[in-house]
């Protein structure tokens, strides 16, 4: 057996008994699938590590940065109280449109909010309404801006918050120091960010499975 047969085996054997996917989860997966969306949503154990993150938080206001069909936004919300807020950008108007669908499905449209165009764009707005501090950030979108992503993360939130940022990784290639590929110069930089940022105290994990051989950083704003 393969070591990649062997990643799929454990992580569907986890999956299936601490994270099985209901039917509004599964749903979203099957409408993002029908949709032609790609498939490059968070494993289902790995949705329930940031519905976990986000319960330990407690946390109330929770930014996500990179909807795509909503499968993660839907992890998400569900760890948010009745009068909790969660704000999700999306670049793609039809990736958001199958996402709200998918949310309002879920029973969590009185909790989200997917605001659709680039994310630099949003992201600035978003500050301009001088919104609560969030709780917790994730950070799921093109990789070449992640410093970016990770420096308005820092803005949005307060002492206490956690950010994290995901697939660092990148199949093993983020050590590449010649690489000029930018999912890896940008997800670089953004490490490089949280390791000498006076405001964050961060790691980062690997990780393999169904989705291969990637990881995510977490970063506590202090």
């Amino acid at each position: 057996m393969s070591e990649s047969h062997v990643w799929d085996e454990v992580d569907t054997y986890f999956t299936e008994r601490l994270a099985p996917d209901d039917e509004a989860l599964a749903a979203a997966l099957r409408d993002s699938d029908a949709a032609g969306l790609p498939h490059i949503n968070v494993a289902g154990n790995q949705g329930k590590l940031l519905q976990l993150l986000a319960q330990i938080q407690g946390a109330r206001h929770i930014l996500e940065i990179g909807t795509l069909g909503g499968y993660s936004t839907i992890w998400l919300a569900r760890a948010l109280p009745a009068d909790g807020r969660l704000v999700s950008l999306e670049y793609d108007p039809r990736h958001a449109e199958v996402a709200v669908r998918n949310i309002a499905r879920a029973g969590l449209d009185q909790l989200v909010e997917v605001r659709v165009g680039p994310a630099l764009e949003s992201l600035p707005q978003l500050a301009d309404e001088n919104p609560p501090p969030f709780d917790l950030v994730f950070i799921d979108a093109d990789k070449v801006n992640n410093p970016h992503y990770v420096e308005w993360a820092v803005k949005l939130t307060s002492t206490g918050s956690l950010i994290v940022l995901d697939n660092v990784v990148r199949g093993g290639r983020v050590v590449d120091i010649d690489s000029t590929a930018a999912d890896v110069t940008g997800t670089r930089a953004a490490i490089d960010l949280i390791a000498g940022h006076p405001r964050l105290s961060g790691t980062a994990v690997q990780t393999v499975g169904m989705k291969g051989y990637d990881g995510f950083a977490l970063a506590r704003v202090v």
